[in-house]
């Protein structure tokens, strides 16, 4: 599949799954829905986050949570106020991982999920996505000494995935496909499928690019691993809530589109994109083509529709 064609289907996916957050809620009091209600009762939302997911989510040197994805819920929060009559809103930050995310949001647990979280039609029966803030695909770390150039180079070999990713079963589906015979291990997080590749444990680590390239920058090993290999999937990123609930939906995607019609979407990108991370790494990944166009299509201002 090509690349344009596959992305383009992504965008295509994360638009209809946006879309299925407006159905049917029951109305918590002051005719707010149930998450809503919830938050202006507490006077807290309270946001996932990831320790290992840079740029999009993970620990600053004095181990706070920041990223991206972080700056984006927390944009959110500040409409949650407005919509809730409460612009003192506080932030809670509950630690997640690929595993127990989406029961996070099912289970009540947090309100806001902000990670690297691929929007897909299988999740998109059980929960909610923002509109697409990203759009990856799954590839190799392997070391610069290895001879792998692709899965296949994998044959019979052990490679790492996070337990709970897309990445595992696009893993899973390929050696079941080309019949590798791969030893599959898991990760509990990304840091420690990281690890297992640096303790040679493991022959490839297989996750999203970006989150490899955050990685190797993260530990400074670039002259230790390497990126390689074709996309193994396409993954579109979005912000996870809680489904049913249309008045959350409508808070988060005005949101973007604020975000969007300001022209603060790509400034926020090239933030943790292409500058100096807090944490003293760059990534120097520019936007693509299809994530600058997404972030055009939320751009309501009067310049955009002259």
């Amino acid at each position: 599949m090509r690349l344009s064609t596959a992305i383009s289907s992504s965008l295509l996916l994360a638009a209809c799954l946006l879309a299925t957050g407006a159905l049917a809620q029951t109305a918590g009091s002051e005719g707010l829905s149930p998450t809503l209600s919830a938050i202006k009762s507490s006077h807290t939302v309270r946001l996932g986050y990831r320790e290992s997911s840079p740029p999009f989510s993970f620990l600053d040197q004095a181990n706070r949570p920041i990223g991206y994805s972080l700056e984006l819920c927390e944009a959110i929060v500040e409409e949650i106020g407005v919509e809730v009559d409460d612009p003192d809103l506080k932030i809670d930050y509950v630690k997640v991982t690929s595993d127990d995310r989406i029961d996070a949001v099912l289970q009540n647990k947090i309100d806001l999920e902000c990670g690297s979280t691929t929007a897909n039609a299988e999740r998109g029966k059980r929960v909610a996505f923002s509109p697409l803030m990203f759009v990856a695909g799954t590839k190799l770390m392997v070391p610069k000494a290895s001879s792998v150039q692709s899965l296949t180079d994998l044959k019979g070999k052990t490679i790492v995935v996070t337990k709970g990713t897309t990445n595992e079963q696009a893993i899973q589906a390929a050696d079941k496909k080309f019949s590798l015979g791969l030893n599959i291990a898991v990760g509990a997080d990304h840091e420690q499928s990281y690890q297992m590749l640096v303790d040679g444990k493991a022959d490839a680590f297989a996750t999203d690019d970006i989150l490899l390239y955050g990685l190797i920058l993260r530990h400074k090993a670039q002259d230790k691993f390497r990126v390689t290999g074709d996309y193994l999937s396409y993954d579109p990123y979005g912000i996870m809530f809680r489904k049913g609930e249309p008045q959350l939906s409508a808070v988060v995607e005005r949101t973007f589109r604020k975000l969007g019609s300001n022209h603060d979407l790509v400034p926020l990108y090239n933030k943790w994109f292409t500058a100096r991370l807090p944490t003293g790494e760059r990534l120097n990944v520019p936007i693509s083509l299809q994530l600058e166009e997404a972030f055009k299509a939320m751009d309501d201002s009067a310049s955009a529709n002259n």
